[in-house]
């Protein structure tokens, strides 16, 4: 029980089975109130894992939605690594500036601690509310929107020529799509593993969210009889004057090597009477393949979005569950206001092998709060860079290079593929 300023008195439980639906109704209110398809509602219900979500009650009103899904999280190393996926948020109008939020966010990482889960991620439909929890925006996205007409695909991958590509109804690929998918989540730190029943996600085609769009569309990329690569997309037809506008919306695409991805944005350019190309949703990773493919980036008017926040939970797990290209003996004095659990010195020893982080004594070589240990865990943030804005301060010298060398990704950019 939680009392605000006013002294209203707010019931915070676990929510059960009954209360379901009148939770989620108070969850879409909070967005808007646009009710979603019976399809998603349907889906969202499966997905909710009640014993890991929160309801805050005044009396028989449902005031305030929290839950979180059990992800499994690739980290730098390719591990896959518990991660508490932080969901549903949200606050009735009504009762903003109460403290419902912040007791719900206690509440939530005080349970991912007991339960062992060493980091807690989200997706955030405002930046600037989860900063002061400990969260760091860890990954990026590129959205962009290719004028197919004067931009070429050029300097394709061998093997380009060999990769046929077919259409398919997209329930009826979805196995094969998913086990592509599941081949790549190791290779890039962000990636989730696909829990069951996450495999529906892909599939929601709501008529009401296609804004004059086709439904749903799917092709695949196989070679010898195998499945190596797919693209869900819709096309937007459109009519100038001139002859035929329309848009191919890219929603989702996946490739086991540079020729059946290649092979995959070559039919996505060539479609019939369309002009554009379209990334949007999750977008693409910031180092994705195709921008070294076309022939004019100017023109393919790309915009770098936020997308996924990081919260180490349990600072000393977190770290030692990944790995760091280059050799880092540091020790890091973090504040951790929210978790004070994490509020101290670490010492971080660790390479390409693996790593041990234990509490020390030792005096301090870099100093920082967990928000900048958040956005640099998953390497698509540089140490040194925050260090550069003055959010990270350098205690021994030399040390904020050599930890900001050994905290990058070794690899790929982190992206989160899908949202939650």
């Amino acid at each position: 029980m939680a009392t605000d300023a006013t002294g209203s008195a707010t019931d915070l439980r676990v929510l059960r089975r009954d209360d379901w639906d009148k939770w989620y109704d108070t969850l879409i209110r909070g967005f808007g109130g646009v009710p979603e398809s019976a399809e998603e509602r349907e889906l969202w219900n499966s997905l909710t894992e009640l014993g890991r979500s929160l309801g805050a009650w005044d009396g028989d009103e449902c005031v305030g939605t929290a839950g979180a899904f059990s992800f499994r999280l690739t980290v730098p190393g390719g591990a896959s690594v518990p991660a508490a996926g932080v969901t549903m948020v949200s606050v009735a109008a009504t009762h903003r500036r109460r403290g419902v939020l912040t007791s719900m966010m206690r509440r939530q990482l005080d349970d991912v601690r007991a339960w062992g889960e060493p980091l807690a991620v989200l997706t955030a439909s405002e930046p600037a509310i989860y900063g002061r929890f400990g969260y760091g925006c860890a990954t990026f996205q590129l959205n962009a929107e290719i004028d197919t007409t004067r931009v070429r695909l050029t300097s394709l991958p061998a093997g380009t020529d060999d990769v046929p590509v077919r259409y398919a109804v997209p329930a009826d690929v979805l196995d094969v799509c998913e086990a592509v998918y599941a081949r790549l989540v190791p290779s890039r730190p962000g990636m989730l593993a696909r829990q069951p029943g996450w495999e529906r996600l892909p599939l929601l085609d709501p008529e009401g969210e296609r804004e004059g769009a086709s439904p749903l569309q799917c092709v695949v990329a196989e070679r010898d009889g195998e499945t190596v690569g797919y693209a869900r997309y819709r096309v937007k037809p459109g009519w100038e004057a001139a002859g035929p506008e329309g848009t191919v919306i890219l929603e989702d695409s996946a490739a086991l090597d540079p020729a059946a991805d290649a092979a995959l944005w070559r039919f996505l350019f060539g479609i019939d009477l369309t002009s554009s190309l379209v990334v949007r949703g999750r977008g693409r990773p910031v180092d994705d393949a195709w921008r070294h493919w076309v022939s004019d980036i100017r023109r393919c008017r790309t915009r770098l979005g936020d997308s996924l926040y990081v919260r180490p939970v349990e600072l000393g797990a977190a770290l030692e569950a990944r790995t760091y290209q280059a050799p880092v003996d540091v020790v890091f004095e973090v504040e951790d206001a929210f978790c004070p659990w994490n509020t101290g010195r670490w010492r971080l020893s660790g390479d390409a092998k693996g790593a041990s982080c234990e509490r020390t004594a030792d005096a301090a070589d870099v100093a920082l709060s967990v928000r900048e240990l958040s956005a640099a865990y998953l390497g698509g943030v540089s140490l040194a860079s925050l260090g550069a804005a003055g959010r990270v301060r350098e205690v021994r010298r030399g040390a904020l290079a050599e930890a900001s060398l050994g905290f990058g990704a070794g690899g790929l950019a982190p992206w989160l593929p899908y949202g939650f």
